[in-house]
């Protein structure tokens, strides 16, 4: 969303780099707490996969605590991508109509928690993750079915898609249903 804002709303360019650095470094610091507040616990589960004959990086895995990895059935990387990009899209379409003052539908207070419905597909969570995944669970985070690659570089053509979609098709709409949701309030005396 970092480029996004830059894209769109006259975020400046130079900044960029130091907030995606910020980003993923708070998902690696947020790794590393969720690592060592639940350590046994993972330990153990760890160990019980270990034992059953799955390994620690899979679907539904210890390592998946940290990042997302597709299912055993779940090798065709197109799919994959497919999929990637529209819960990225979907993201940020809904970000970009919070946040949009000209959105009728959504108020400032409302915002948080529509973006909140929306979390479980953050995007900005899974390369720092992915690196604490490495340092505990081995190389296998980043080499599972191929798949790191696309959970952690489709977001960006995904949302700049998404806010385009939002910028050239949408925007213009919502500030006239604003302009005439205020009409109607001054005419009624609100």
């Amino acid at each position: 969303m970092t480029i996004c804002f830059a894209t769109w709303q006259g975020f400046p360019w130079k900044k960029v780099p130091y907030y995606i650095f910020a980003q993923i470094f708070g998902a690696f610091m947020a790794g590393l707490f969720v690592c060592g507040q639940y350590h046994e616990q993972i330990v153990a589960y760890s160990a019980a996969t270990i034992a059953a004959g799955k390994g620690t990086v899979f679907n539904g895995g210890p390592a998946s605590i940290f990042c997302s990895f597709p299912g055993e059935t779940q090798t065709n990387l197109g799919y994959l991508f497919m999929i990637e990009f529209f819960v990225d899209s979907y993201i940020g379409i809904i970000i970009w109509a919070c946040l949009d003052p000209a959105n009728p539908f959504v108020s400032p207070q409302a915002a948080p928690w529509a973006i909140d419905i929306t979390i479980s597909t953050n995007m900005a969570r899974d390369l720092g993750t992915r690196l604490v995944a490495l340092i505990f669970f081995g190389r296998e985070a980043f080499t599972y079915h191929s798949y790191s690659w696309i959970s952690i570089l489709v977001n960006i053509p995904a949302t700049l898609f998404a806010t385009a979609y939002y910028e050239m098709l949408m925007r213009d709409s919502l500030q006239k249903i604003a302009a005439g949701a205020l009409e109607s309030r001054d005419a009624e005396g609100v």
